[in-house]
């Protein structure tokens, strides 16, 4: 391919090529002609121009494919927009010969298509300069038109297209000929032909004058018509004709002179919408048709047509834009609702009619309202929809009140008008849901009347209507959550009220059902006590409906309904009411068959009705029971649920007989009763009605073949047994589009009505699918066949094999039976039945069972294959392969893929070939294992020929899209395919007519398989895979080219895969312009493919696209995307743009991602672009008027006015590159903004230094740091925190509290003493008040505490007056909540008021914490601190200031503190103690709500506890006086007197009582959360947790308490223990250290106070025989598990090991481990160990001497003998202990560890030493003996040198030992000669009396002293003994001795 790289076309290399590979190369070489043509001087370009033009014309002769073509005519028209155009003239006949041959042989059809297209490129590039030519050309053209077939008349439209466009104005003289032929083309029976047609029509409109002046009437009638039959493409761009030209005959002003001779009509708004609601209600029929149809009473008018008329619609007002929407809203929306209305019966004269013309205006409604309004617009819209139903409602009122009821039911005005209040309730519900809480203002406007109205039509006639208004409220309460528990009180009362009029029964049930699902949606709840309210309520209608038979259908609906809705409340709520619920439901039903049968006997129509409905409802409730509160299906619960249904099932088989009795009138319930049983037994497991399995699949079987079924809804039965990815290549109908919700009624055919909320009320309260819209339930008798066939799959599955193969023969007989359309509607149901079947079986792992199974399962698969309805045999190819799979037979497998082979063999018809071919596929994708070599080539061969048949673009279309499966599921046994494949692609991509787009989507799936196949091999440098990944790219770039958008969409997806796996063989550049093009494409998939490689390339190279993009912007001339600015806001702006304006939720999730990975990597450099992106989304607010004046003080402040005034004035509009951002938008804004302060954190640290980076800036002005933009940072935060939407308030605040958080410590370097925060504290203070408000929901309360205490936290604020205003809000807070649980709002669920309370004292006791830590900072050093004299005057300054603020409210606080800490300690006990908890629940949280409590408690806890800590420290734990901080109190707190103090009346409790339970609730909530560290424990907690410890222990109480119960110290230690193992955290392992010093500190004491109580008891005449105390005196030494001791040690030791690895001999001595130099430690390393050591240097004080011996020597073993370092270290510290001069403290241990020193010695005999560090420790040890021997008294320092001697004496070698040892043996000889040499002398008698005693001793010292004579001469020292120190020393401890 490289030699295809030049500027002319190399023919030599062309000439060797085969026929394929030719296409290829030109293909390459034009490719790169295109760019390299702009790249070349002219002066190049016109020296080869010649050579050139004749290559580029040779090419029109070889049959150039279409992409082909139009590559070498757009280089034509380079290269004479380039060079030289005089022999232009001369190409342009060239073609214009080539069109009028007379060759019509299809060879030659390449060629003229070719000539034609290169017209159109040259006229579109050169323009006016070819103008005298063009009307020869133009004539030609259309001339050639006429005898041109389909893929001729697209090209000639589109090439006709691009003449005009070059041609402008100039081309005047031939508009009417190509308006002629276009509009001919318009309605042409291709569909690509239409869509070329609009597109040349689009462009004739822009001079043609007279095609929105005097011809506009006939343009819309042919619009009209263009619609009819038409597809979604031509949908789209006619719509987009239609739309335009109307909107340009409306904003058109009169044109100038030069075209004044032509007669302008002006065109009026009102003519406009008449012309188009013409279309949407009669179609293109004009009035004489629809007359005759209406006397046949049809309708004239398809749905096509009307769903293109709908999109016209909302083309015409986009193209007018939001501005006009707004100023003439009230004429559209009256315009828009009339298209439902009475006025036009035939629009709505059957239900299905209605249904779906309502869903067309509410579709025009959405797109504009919704789509190009702002907030502000919006909410005048919302005022005017409201006027509308107010209009609406008082005609249905004037009926109403007739006096004569028989005139008001049959009323034509009443019906009139309830389509067009459906249409208002619905946009108007839609419309607040997407405002949120931006709309509060709006609903708080009496004017207005929001809720009156929408209220007021709850008891409309009309059932739909009732609906829609209870949907609308259902809307607000999600936008309001505030709003939801008043609507709910305000429809019970009425529905308590009116419980007599049965449109108020069904009206308000309706919106109390639909509010209680809007529960799930508002995090804040309402109150519990609503559900029993609810209950109750119901039980009531339900009891009642027997009273009154005018009644009766409708209470017991509501009834059930009510109980149906209670049910989403979930298992806390549901749990309650349960029992009354289970009776109710076995009450429904008859008890046996015998009642069942008597009441068959009894009734008549009307009562059945009401059975029917309320058993239905019942079925309905206990549906609603099993989905929503899972938790509560207990066996006990399901062994109460089941006996009724035996009975439901029964009632199920006798239904028919009962229709038979009563007539028709029950044909509804009865359907309805089915649904609902059929629904349920779905959700519950077989086993629980296995007694009834067979009866109901006999059900099933009746109700899938019954003879009345009119209609055959393929369309809503087959996609979900279909496999998703084979819905594409069906009608693009199935897959996602914008007009999804529109176009869905085309889907379901003609006959079919959409789904709508009237089939099915319960559906009212369930969480819809599809965002805010509102739940579109198909109609009964569709909804039962659905139920029956997810049913029978499952029921079929679990009967007998007899059964099993009974019921499929026998549905297989009833389709052999059945007639014409009846047998395609009973085919339909069956199979889907049994794919169904085959499905359940499948994902269950279960077997079709016995051989005879197969051939009626197989006949009814293979029927279906070859059905004429393409989604059947899309679905039946899914089948095959899960029969496949449930069998399992290898030979089965292979049996029926060479069924396939042989069917697509022998047959032609295009129906088998295609449903053979998917099969095959399919049996690929789920049984991999049949790919051996030899079948795939076998598959793969048959499917190539298969994907040439041109003849068949859908036989095309499948056999590629099954090759695509085979190829992903081959995986690496398609290597040997991968070239002939990939040439094959290649080959169709560029011979394929552009007209049939969908077989270009299957190449284009079938290239991404191969893509994904070759994987990282595409890196490759090899020549295979090179030639390889050229064609990948060469595909892509067809694909890319291709005019379908699906197409487009597939090159993006393979291009992003290319990217994956060859990231350097991609143009970054080429695909990133690709992608600004599309980025607001029409076309929702492509969007969505955009997206995605958008997401994908900037994880990798953010700022390289980001670059290319503005590029490519400020390079094209005209706009990439007109929607989207790139040119002034960049890609990163122009996906904000997007974000706004987009609907669909994958989309934006994908553009919030791309937008993070972008700030991510880019935002530190791009800092200031980044900020005014956010600031501008969020300074466009919709109401600016929010941000008023900043602080009523600021006046006095003088110069901080200054930054408070930038935040109220707005600059003007232009500025702002958004209009109205909505909320959503603004808030993501906010989020980012934290996004980025968060980034600069991990960049330089001049972002967090002001001096610094005012330095660095002046150095380089390009340096930019966050701190120099933090009045903008404030001015956001503000913004935000302000706001009318409550989402937004909480960003704000967030964002406030990042911007203390961090930039509090930073100084002003002009003021010093200062922080730059200090400035802005009136705007924070502004920014929190609006917070605190009563109408403020708990929340942004919550929130807005926490944002206070990290304020008066930070310290910024050092002036107690400033302080004082902020510290104010946390008082007023206070004081609401002081009435705890019950004295806060109602609005909500008790839940959130818990969670305010808790926010409040969380948010006090961070302010306290705080405050005390200060005071101690400052106490400290209090003589240095020097502040300065006028604040030390005024009083403003002090350090314990803050702490002063505090304290007034400490009583008040710590009662409150207490009572929540206690409510946690229940809340977290196990469940087995749920029995023992209070019933009325806590202080703060109800016994019922205690689920959703915990959550709160759990993140607030923490800080409470630590606080809480520091009060009691501070009181020493006294109990405070009870009437202390009670004025403050309404009533006591807590129900328990723990943190009462005292309490009259009952047990008055002692202060050391109290004082112990308090203690007792600090440490059991801490020991509790640190012993069982779960996973999301956060470091705030744990370091809470442990600091409350410390404080805890800081006073000498709860020191005495833990001291003096060892078991409660170690279990602390070991808990301890394991937060240092599990939590790497150093400031966490530095706490736990803290504490375990603590703990050890207590320990000490409570020996002290023993042993000094012990002196005090016993008197001080004998001291000798005092007991000892401290650990180890009564177990001989440590136990582990019992001592506090070894405890300790463990943990000591294992922070050791951690800081020192080399201290670990398992470490250090084994083999594999090489030895390292030892690490320097770091700071946190040597704090860890200093702070280890400290702890181990205090232990010994807690030891008693036998411990301490234990002690010692468990150091000398510690880790076996080889832990040298330590061991020696121990020594040392001996000899430091011995040596003590007191003898108090010495002598217990040199009692209790001489015996061990002196084994540990004599073992060296056995254990020579290996190398100097052990040499080390027994020159230590001897050390220390001889020091023993000094010290020791008379009697027993005989015994001493006793053992002293023969240790030392065994050390000696003799002459021959000598000369062989090694040198460390040396050395210990030497060593001890030495020693001996001094102690002989010393002691002389007792030297002698040994040596006399062991002859054997004598004689080794004497040959070991002849050895060294030389070298040594003996002299006896003559020293003076060591005094003894005295016998008579007390042995008291009074200080701490080490």
């Amino acid at each position: 391919m490289e030699l295809a790289h030049s500027l002319l076309l190399n023919e030599e290399a062309y000439n060797q090529l085969g026929e394929v590979q030719k296409a290829e190369f030109i293909f390459d070489w034009l490719r790169y002609l295109e760019k390299l043509l702009l790249a070349t001087s002219r002066n190049d370009v016109k020296e080869k121009q010649k050579t050139l033009v004749e290559q580029l014309l040779s090419l029109l002769n070889s049959s150039p494919g279409p992409p082909t073509r139009k590559l070498l005519a757009k280089n034509l028209g380079v290269l004479y927009s380039i060079g030289d155009t005089f022999s232009v003239y001369e190409t342009i006949d060239k073609c214009n010969d080539l069109i009028r041959s007379k060759d019509d042989s299809p060879s030659y059809l390449p060629t003229k298509l070719a000539a034609v297209v290169c017209l159109g490129s040259l006229y579109k590039k050169l323009g006016r300069m070819l103008v005298n030519t063009f009307t020869d050309t133009v004539g030609n053209i259309l001339k050639a038109m006429k005898s041109a077939e389909s893929q001729g008349r697209y090209e000639i439209m589109l090439s006709l297209q691009n003449i005009l466009n070059g041609l402008g104005a100039a081309a005047t003289p031939c508009h009417r000929d190509v308006y002629k032929a276009a509009k001919s083309c318009l309605t042409d029976r291709s569909m690509a032909v239409r869509c070329a047609a609009a597109k040349c029509l689009l462009e004739l409109q822009k001079e043609a004058i007279f095609m929105w002046s005097t011809d506009l009437d006939s343009v819309a009638t042919l619009c009209f018509k263009s619609f009819e039959g038409s597809n979604y493409d031509v949908r789209i761009s006619v719509s987009k004709l239609l739309g335009t030209v109307l909107a340009k005959a409306i904003i058109s002003k009169h044109p100038g002179a030069a075209v004044s001779r032509q007669s302008i009509r002006r065109v009026s708004l009102e003519e406009v919408l008449e012309l188009l609601g013409t279309g949407f209600l009669r179609g293109s029929s004009g009035f004489l048709r629809a007359s005759g149809d209406m006397l046949k009473g049809t309708s004239s008018v398809s749905r096509d047509v009307r769903v293109g008329v709908t999109q016209a619609y909302v083309v015409f007002v986009s193209t007018l834009g939001g501005t006009w929407l707004e100023k003439n809203f009230a004429a559209f929306l009256s315009h828009i609702l009339s298209l439902v209305s009475q006025s036009h019966p035939k629009a709505t004269q059957t239900q299905t009619d209605a249904v779906c013309g309502r869903r067309c205006v509410s579709f025009i409604l959405r797109a504009t309202i919704g789509g190009l309004l702002g907030e502000k617009a919006q909410i005048a819209a919302a005022k005017d929809i409201c006027q509308a139903i107010w209009k609406l409602k008082k005609v249905v009122d004037a009926v109403m009140n007739d006096g004569n009821v028989e005139t008001r039911v049959g009323s034509t005005d009443v019906t009139a008008s309830q389509h067009m209040l459906v249409c208002a309730l619905q946009e108007l519900g839609n419309l607040l849901y997407s405002l949120g809480t931006t709309v509060a203002p709006l609903l708080q406007d009496s004017s207005a009347g929001i809720l009156d109205s929408v209220i007021s039509v709850i008891q409309h006639p009309s059932i739909s209507v009732r609906l829609a208004a209870a949907w609308c409220l259902h809307c607000i309460a999600v936008a309001l959550p505030s709003y939801l528990t008043p609507l709910l009180d305000r429809c019970l009362e009425r529905l308590t009220v009116l419980k007599s009029s049965p449109e108020a029964v069904t009206g308000f049930s309706f919106a109390v059902a639909a509010l209680l699902g809007a529960v799930k949606h508002c995090p804040l709840g309402i109150p519990h006590g609503k559900g029993k309210i609810i209950m109750t309520l119901a039980e009531d209608l339900l009891c009642s409906a027997v009273q009154n038979s005018r009644l009766s259908a409708q209470r017991t609906q509501a009834g059930w309904l009510l109980i149906a809705a209670l049910m989403t409340l979930g298992p806390a709520v549901v749990s309650h009411h349960l029992a009354r619920v289970l009776l109710l439901w076995k009450c429904v039903f008859p008890v046996s068959p015998k009642d069942l049968e008597t009441e068959k006997s009894r009734g008549d129509s009307f009562t059945w009705q009401v059975t029917l409905e309320g058993r239905a409802g019942a079925l309905c409730a206990i549906k609603s029971f099993v989905s929503h509160c899972g938790d509560l299906l207990t066996e006990e619960v399901i062994q109460r649920l089941l006996p009724p249904l035996p009975c439901a099932v029964d009632l199920l088989t006798q239904l028919s007989s009962v229709l038979k009795t009563y007539g028709s009138t029950l044909k509804t319930p009865s359907v309805v009763y089915r649904q609902r049983l059929y629904e349920l037994l779905i959700l519950l497991p077989p086993e629980t009605y296995e007694g009834n399995l067979c009866a109901v699949l006999k059900e099933l079987a009746a109700d899938l073949t019954a003879s009345d079924i009119q209609v055959a809804a393929s369309a809503f039965l087959l996609p979900s047994l279909c496999h998703q990815d084979d819905l594409v290549i069906l009608s693009p109908l199935l897959q996602e589009t914008d007009h999804r919700f529109i176009e869905e009624q085309l889907l379901l055919g003609n006959g079919i009505a959409c789904g709508s909320l009237e089939y099915d009320p319960y559906s009212i309260y369930e969480k819809d699918v599809e965002g805010d819209s509102v739940p579109k339930p198909l109609p009964p008798v569709l909804s039962v066949i659905s139920s029956a066939v997810k049913l029978f799959g499952v029921v079929c599955a679990h009967v007998g094999e007899a059964q099993r193969l009974f019921i499929l023969e026998q549905l297989l007989d009833s389709i052999k039976h059945s007639k014409g359309a009846h047998q395609q509607i009973v085919q339909l149901h069956v199979v889907s039945s049994l794919f169904s079947f085959l499905k359940y079986l499948a994902v269950s792992k279960g077997n079709l069972g016995p051989e005879e199974m197969r051939r009626p399962a197989l006949a009814l698969v293979m029927g279906a294959l070859e059905s004429p309805n393409p989604l059947l045999r899309c679905a039946a190819a899914e089948a095959w392969a899960r029969l496949a799979q449930v069998v399992d037979d290898g030979a089965f497998t292979a049996a029926l893929a060479q069924v396939s082979f042989d069917k697509l063999k022998s047959a032609r018809d295009v129906v088998t070939r295609t449903g053979y071919s998917l099969a095959l596929g399919s049996l690929h994708r789920y049984l991999g294992g049949i790919s051996s070599s030899q079948h795939l080539n076998s598959c793969v061969g048959i499917l190539y020929t298969l994907s040439q048949d041109t003849t068949s673009p859908d036989v095309q279309t499948w056999a590629l899209h099954s090759l695509s499966l085979i190829i992903d599921s081959a995986g690496p046994l398609y290597h040997m395919q991968v070239e002939p494949t990939l040439s094959l692609i290649i080959m169709l991509l560029l011979n394929v007519p552009p007209t049939h787009a969908e077989v270009h989507q299957s190449l284009g799936r079938c290239l991404n398989a191969l893509i994904t196949t070759l994987g990282p091999e595409l890196q490759g440098n090899s020549t295979s895979i090179s030639t390889l990944r050229t064609s990948c790219l060469l595909g892509c770039a067809v694909m890319q080219d291709n005019p379908d958008c699906l197409v487009q969409a597939q090159a993006i997806s393979c291009l992003q895969q290319l990217h994956m796996f060859a990231p350097r063989h991609v143009n970054l550049s080429n695909l990133v312009s690709c992608l600004c093009v599309n980025l607001c494409s029409p076309y929702l998939l492509l969007r969505r493919a955009v997206l995605a490689c958008l997401r994908q390339l900037v994880q990798r190279e953010a700022a390289e696209v980001s670059e290319h993009a503005v590029m490519l912007a400020k390079d094209s001339r005209e706009e990439l995307t007109p929607d989207a600015n790139i040119r002034e806001v960049g890609l990163e702006g122009a996906l904000l743009t997007l974000l706004d304006k987009e609907t669909d939720q994958k989309l934006c999730h994908d553009i919030k991602e791309t937008l993070n990975h972008m700030l991510t990597s880019m935002a530190v450099d791009k800092l200031s672009f980044w900020l005014k992106l956010c600031k501008d989304v969020l300074a466009a607010s919709a109401d600016f008027t929010t941000v008023t004046c900043v602080d009523t003080m600021q006046e006095e402040e003088g110069d901080k006015g200054d930054d408070a005034s930038v935040l109220t004035t707005r600059n003007d509009d232009k500025s702002y590159p958004y209009t109205n951002p909505r909320w959503a938008t603004r808030v993501f804004a906010a989020e980012c903004v934290c996004r980025i302060i968060n980034q600069c954190e991990n960049a330089h640290s001049a972002h967090f230094d002001i001096a610094l980076a005012q330095e660095m800036k002046k150095r380089d002005s390009r340096n930019d740091f966050l701190v120099l933009h933090l009045a903008d940072l404030i001015r956001m935060a503000f913004m935000a925190a302000t706001d009318h939407s409550d989402q937004l308030r909480l960003s704000g605040l967030e964002t406030l509290l990042v911007v203390i958080r961090r930039f509090a410590a930073i100084p002003e370097p002009e003021f010093p003493g200062h922080v730059i925060l200090e400035q802005y504290q009136a705007n924070v203070g502004a920014a929190l008040r609006p917070a605190f408000t009563s109408e403020t929901p708990p929340d942004v309360t919550a929130k807005a505490c926490q944002v206070c205490s990290a304020w008066i936290a930070s310290g910024v604020v050092s002036d107690l007056n400033d302080l004082r205003r902020v510290h104010q809000l946390l008082v007023s807070s206070l004081t609401k909540i002081q009435a705890g649980k019950e004295a806060l709002s109602h609005l909500y669920n008790e839940s959130a008021s818990t969670m305010e309370i808790l926010a409040v004292l969380k948010a006090w006791a961070e302010v306290y914490i705080i405050a005390v830590e200060r005071h101690k900072s400052h106490r400290q050093p209090l003589k240095t601190t020097t502040c300065s004299e006028e604040s030390v005057r005024n009083g403003s300054y002090s350090s314990d200031g803050l702490l002063d603020l505090v304290h007034t409210d400490l009583g008040t606080l710590s009662r409150l503190w207490l009572a929540a800490l206690q409510d946690f300690a229940l809340l977290t006990l196990p469940s087995e103690f749920a029995s023992q908890l209070p019933v009325e629940g806590g202080a703060f949280y109800t016994a019922e709500t205690s689920e959703n409590a915990k959550l709160h408690y759990y993140s607030s806890w923490a800080l409470i506890l630590h606080a809480t800590a520091l009060w009691l420290t501070t009181t020493g734990f006294v109990v405070a006086d009870p009437d202390e901080g009670a004025s403050h109190l309404s009533r006591p707190v807590t129900p328990t007197s723990m943190c009462q103090g005292s309490s009259s009346g009952a047990t008055v409790k002692s202060p050391e009582d109290v004082c112990t339970d308090r203690f007792h609730l600090i440490l059991g909530i801490s020991v509790e959360f640190l012993c069982s560290l779960r996973s999301d424990a956060t470091m705030e907690s744990i370091t809470a947790c442990l600091h409350a410890l410390q404080a805890l222990l800081d006073v000498p109480w709860p020191r005495s308490k833990i001291g003096s119960d060892q078991d409660l110290g170690i279990e602390l230690l070991n808990v301890l223990h394991r937060v240092i193992l599990t939590r790497e955290s150093p400031s966490i392992q530095l706490a736990s250290l803290e504490v375990v010093r603590q703990i050890i500190c207590a320990a000490q004491e409570h020996v002290k106070e023993k042993r000094r109580s012990a002196e005090v008891d016993d008197g001080a005449a004998e001291k000798e025989t005092l007991p000892e105390f401290g650990e180890g005196k009564d177990t001989g030494g440590l136990v582990p598990g019992k001592s506090l001791v070894f405890a300790t040690l463990e943990l000591c030791v294992c922070i050791l090991v951690r800081q020192l690895p080399e201290l670990n001999p398992k470490l250090t001595g084994s083999p594999g481990v090489k030895a390292t130099k030892p690490q320097v430690l770091s700071e946190d390393g040597s704090r860890l160990v200093s702070a280890a050591l400290v702890i181990l240097s205090e232990l010994p004080a807690v030891c008693s001497p036998e411990g301490m011996l234990w002690y010692l020597t468990a150091f000398l073993d510690l880790e076996g003998e080889k832990w040298v370092k330590v061991q020696i270290k121990t020594y040392q510290l001996l000899l430091s202990i011995f040596q003590y001069p007191n003898p108090a403290v010495s002598y217990p241990y040199i009692y209790s560890l001489v015996s061990s020193i002196v084994e540990k010695l004599q073992e060296i005999d056995k254990r020579k030493p290996e190398d100097t560090t052990e040499l080390q420790i027994f020159q230590e040890g001897i050390k220390v003996l001889e020091a023993l021997v000094a010290i020791a008294e008379e009697q027993h320092r005989s015994q001493l040198v006793a053992c002293l001697l023969p240790i030392l004496i065994s050390f000696l070698l003799d002459d021959n030992a000598l000369g062989s040892a090694t040198s460390v043996m040396k050395n210990l000889h030497d060593f001890a000669l030495q020693n001996l040499m001094q102690i002989g002398p010393q002691y002389s008698s007792v030297f002698k009396n040994v040596m006399a005693s062991s002859p054997a001793l004598k004689a080794r010292l004497e040959a070991a002293i002849k050895g060294n004579q030389e070298n040594v001469k003996v002299k006896i020292p003559t020293s003076k003994h060591t005094k003894n120190p005295g016998k008579n020393v007390s042995i008291q401890l009074k200080t701490n001795f080490l």
